[in-house]
């Protein structure tokens, strides 16, 4: 779900700031809340400790990187309560960079540093090294985000308030449909959701229901992106994306996918998306093939329509077979 915290943050900031401003700037804004929408995943850095002495084994080193990833992900960085001081951390960031030669900017800056080496120091205290340490890399995301949006953007302090918001505060709720439900109200001994929301009975159709989510979470933000501009989703789809049906076969050919046991199958069909960047063929009169490179754009779309055709192919036939 890694790329779905973003997609959903600038599809919904994005699309709520075009009624308001100029479109150039509703997509930045929503560029913005995309940025701080994927900062709690920082966590998962610590996860490739995982493949160290881990067998030399796809499914065995896939094992060891997610076990290891349960350490510390989900926890400290996505509680709503972290997520909340983080954003105070980098809204003062943003000020103190936008004012550096004011007090006013001073002041915010080392309020900045003071909340967030607080922070820091008092998760550090309460969990140990390890804990701190990712604390400290979700912090510094955050500034950087702050920092890079006060240089190169002219957005003011209250849209980039509603971003930083939106998108530390949307992540955790994300996550309550694969894994371990995340540690909401960390450091409050208080569960808000205990246990994964489950959207089927039977675990193959519960992936691929979370998974239709994702898929459907980033056709949201694409038109969001492409609303009010001259291009056209259904344009930039090529016909050859029909292919994908085909990857239908492969419910005889790998194992049924679960939460468990994803990756053969999640590899596979995103591997489908390479539909998107085959070059066109054209054939002229004179019976000279000229070939041509898809754009970017229509490489992009295509490959998501590629992924999507082929995720409801392979739904289909595991619910007939």
């Amino acid at each position: 779900m890694f790329v779905g915290h973003a997609a959903l943050a600038f599809a919904v900031v994005a699309g709520l700031a075009a009624r308001r401003v100029e479109r150039r700037q509703a997509l930045l804004v929503g560029l913005v809340a995309a940025a701080f929408a994927a900062i709690p995943d920082v966590d998962m850095l610590y996860a490739p400790v995982g493949l160290v002495g881990a067998r030399l084994d796809a499914l065995a080193m896939a094992s060891a990187f997610w076990s290891t990833s349960t350490v510390v992900h989900r926890g400290v960085t996505h509680s709503l309560v972290v997520a909340f001081l983080v954003g105070c951390v980098a809204l003062l960031w943003f000020v103190g960079t936008r004012r550096r030669h004011s007090s006013r900017g001073t002041g915010a800056l080392v309020g900045s540093l003071g909340l967030g080496t607080a922070l820091v120091v008092g998760v550090g205290l309460d969990t140990g090294a390890l804990g701190g340490a990712v604390t400290a890399l979700f912090v510094a995301s955050a500034v950087g985000v702050a920092w890079a949006t006060a240089r190169r953007t002219d957005l003011g302090v209250r849209p980039v308030a509603v971003a930083a918001a939106f998108g530390l505060l949307s992540h955790p709720f994300g996550d309550v449909f694969t894994g371990t439900p995340p540690a909401f109200l960390y450091p409050f001994d208080v569960v808000l959701v205990s246990e994964r929301v489950t959207l089927a009975g039977d675990p193959t159709l519960h992936l691929l229901a979370a998974g239709a989510l994702e898929l459907l979470t980033i056709w949201f933000a694409l038109s969001v992106l492409v609303d009010g501009s001259e291009l056209s989703v259904r344009d930039l789809i090529a016909p050859r994306v029909a292919v994908a049906v085909g990857y239908a076969v492969s419910v005889f050919l790998i194992p049924p996918p679960t939460l468990d046991l994803s990756y053969p199958f999640v590899l596979s069909v995103v591997s489908v998306g390479a539909i998107g960047v085959i070059p066109h063929l054209h054939l002229r009169k004179s019976r000279r093939r000229r070939v041509s490179v898809p754009s970017r754009t229509t490489a992009f779309v295509t490959a998501l329509a590629a992924v999507t055709v082929a995720w409801g192919a392979y739904a289909v036939a595991y619910l007939v077979v």
